[in-house]
């Protein structure tokens, strides 16, 4: 099983950066790429919703729409770590963000940034933009 930690999440200004971080230890001695990597969000009385996702080779990434051109994924795959870049921030990207991971080598995978194939998550981590 994957344990995931998230960090980096705070107060910001519209407009502003956050660098969102997730790091994770495998207990079953499989290496970081064997994991598909995801960053979701939640606002109360939302559902959670897919903000982006990057395959385990780091080859494929996913955005969604209201992300796109302004969130960048990434992941470092020695270090065990994945990473959120969240430039421009709006007020309507307030949510708890949270990363997840599922093995990319499970069956019946229909997307990469399908929710409910992540089956390990952190704890979750505020994000707040406004001024």
């Amino acid at each position: 099983q994957l344990q995931i930690v998230e960090s980096g999440g705070g107060l910001v200004q519209p407009g502003g950066s956050l660098r969102l971080s997730c790091g994770a230890s495998a207990s079953t001695g499989l290496t970081l790429n064997y994991y598909d990597i995801g960053w979701f969000r939640q606002v109360p009385g939302k559902e959670r919703e897919g903000v982006s996702c990057i395959s385990g080779s780091g080859r494929m990434t996913q955005y969604a729409d209201s992300v796109k051109g302004r969130f960048t994924i990434s992941r470092d795959n020695v270090e065990m770590m994945a990473y959120l870049q969240m430039d421009s921030l709006e007020v309507e990207d307030t949510a708890v963000y949270y990363c997840a991971a599922r093995n990319r080598y499970k069956p019946n995978i229909q997307g990469l940034c399908v929710i409910h194939e992540y089956d390990a998550w952190g704890q979750g981590i505020q994000v707040t933009v406004s001024s």
